[in-house]
């Protein structure tokens, strides 16, 4: 039993590198969630330290001429 040197293992390693790459995507991804859910809580957390009361955001009326 000789095994062509010519014949990889190449669609298999295909197949896993894609699927890694999908793993790395997807925690890139709850990775970017995180920080941003983070930042926000921190940020009323700030504020509600700092002895406010009301710490939702301001919006600023538009202006429509």
């Amino acid at each position: 039993m000789s095994q062509d040197p010519n014949r990889g293992d190449e669609p298999n390693s295909r197949v896993a590198a894609l699927a890694g790459l999908a793993v790395v995507a997807v925690l890139v991804l709850i990775g970017y969630y995180l920080v941003t859910t983070l930042r926000h809580q921190g940020q009323v957390e700030d504020c509600l330290m700092s002895g406010r009361t009301n710490c939702a955001p301001i919006e600023a009326p538009s202006t429509g001429r």
